[in-house]
């Protein structure tokens, strides 16, 4: 059995090679990945439909919640799901090779800024068989070779999936080693102390798993620890446009991170409001949990806790705050939220402008459901995890955020010592039409 600091040393040479593989190359493999997908769909649901059977058995038993067991679950729809998204990724710009800025620094001396990738990628998640093509397909597309490790109640489902990606892309010509998968969890201890081979960790789970990994290993980690999200119906809200919001925020996808978890509602339309919402809710099986104000008007509900408002249920359920104005409501969700997703529904423009630039979220919304919070819907092609933190990258990370970037100095026997001193030369500083791509095909020429 290979070790992980094999596969993590495989990976790191594979990387250096998957780094200069032509978008061309990278494309067609891709869209192996998305017909090998097609063609190997019967095996891939018969083992998810194993891991979903064991998984069955510990709901039945209080030790898997709900929300996690339909995230393990893999159908024909999500099968075909799978695919358009690796065939999205395929039709992006290439994320490698971009010039940011080239500059004449002085005649014949010049400076050109590049996008490269990062090297290798740890992927660390919980039961999602989806997440594994998502990040594989990201990651090969922005040069990347990366490291899988899945929950162990998706075990053969992952397995399944990553012989059918890297059989696809060895097939394909790209480099072997280029995708590892490791299994056990003792596997991911020793993952965390590799910063010589590993660039960048991507975990997606639990809030106390985020910060297990971030406190646990010396390597960058990319994520969000949970997804506090608000949607706050203003005074001037159009009610039916708010009805239709709140509603799929809550009930489209409820055991994902980009569903609303807190509605805030003002005062002078509260009475109006939450009859309505609330029997939709009703009417979807979603348990309602107010403040006070809120109970006087929904009889027989709950009552909030404080532990309500910083609570990611990932469930059918809600909390529901009546709120002052727009500045209790900004105030609130700077407090209890997670920086993930917060909305507001409202025709007021400077209501809206005051929300959208004084919540200090990751994404923010105008008269649109949370659940946009996604890097398909963004257009990034899929998404590696969604970052609520402000260094790197922020919001749904797709091919950009897995990029960094590198300086090419090109002279002709320039030395330092020619701009020091007391006749030295000045730099000219002058930006260039130039791109690297213009340089590189001048250099395949000779």
């Amino acid at each position: 059995m290979i070790g992980v600091v094999s596969k993590a040393m495989a990976a790191r040479r594979a990387s250096l090679e998957l780094a200069n593989v032509s978008t061309e190359a990278k494309n067609t493999a891709l869209l192996k990945i998305a017909s090998a997908i097609s063609k190997n769909k019967r095996a891939l649901l018969r083992a998810n439909a194993r891991d979903v059977g064991d998984a069955e058995r510990l709901l039945k038993r209080g030790r898997l919640s709900r929300a996690f067991f339909h995230r393990l679950k893999l159908n024909d729809v999500k099968l075909r799901s799978i695919e358009r998204m690796i065939e999205s990724v395929a039709k992006l710009d290439d994320p490698i090779g971009r010039t940011f800025y080239a500059k004449e620094l002085d005649r014949g001396l010049e400076l050109y800024k590049v996008s490269c990738p990062l090297g290798v990628v740890g992927a660390i998640f919980e039961a999602r068989p989806d997440v594994l093509p998502q990040i594989s397909a990201l990651c090969l597309k922005s040069g990347n070779a990366v490291i899988l490790k899945g929950g162990k109640e998706a075990k053969r489902s992952n397995q399944a999936l990553f012989k059918v990606i890297r059989d696809a892309t060895e097939k394909a010509g790209i480099p072997r080693g280029w995708i590892q998968l490791i299994e056990a969890r003792r596997e991911v201890r020793e993952l965390l102390g590799l910063d010589e081979y590993l660039d960048l960790l991507l975990p997606r789970g639990s809030k106390q798993f985020v910060k297990y990994i971030q406190e646990n290993t010396r390597i960058p980690v990319l994520g969000h620890a949970e997804g506090v999200c608000h949607v706050y119906v203003d005074e001037r809200a159009d009610l039916n446009q708010a009805l239709e919001v709140c509603y799929d925020a809550k009930v489209q996808y409820p055991a994902v991170c980009n569903a609303v978890e807190t509605l805030l509602v003002h005062r002078a339309i509260a009475s109006r409001f939450l009859p309505g919402i609330a029997e939709r809710y009703h009417e979807a099986g979603v348990e309602i949990r107010g403040c006070e104000r809120t109970r006087r008007i929904l009889r027989g509900i709950k009552r909030a806790t404080e532990r309500d408002w910083r609570t990611e249920y990932l469930d059918l359920i809600i909390s529901i705050k009546i709120v002052g104005g727009i500045e209790e409501a900004i105030e609130h969700i700077n407090t209890y939220g997670s920086k993930h997703t917060d909305a507001i529904v409202t025709r007021n423009r400077k209501a809206a402008l005051r929300f959208m630039t004084g919540v200090d979220s990751s994404s923010v919304m105008l008269n649109a459901s949370t659940r946009f919070s996604d890097g398909y819907r963004y257009g990034l092609g899929a998404e590696v995890g969604i970052s609520t933190g402000k260094v790197h990258a922020r919001g749904p990370v797709g091919l950009e955020g897995l990029t960094t970037s590198k300086f090419y100095l090109l002279g002709g026997g320039h030395v330092v010592a020619t701009y020091l001193g007391p006749s030295a030369k000045p730099f000219t500083h002058r930006p260039l039409p130039k791109r690297w791509s213009d340089i590189l095909r001048g250099l395949e020429k000779t």
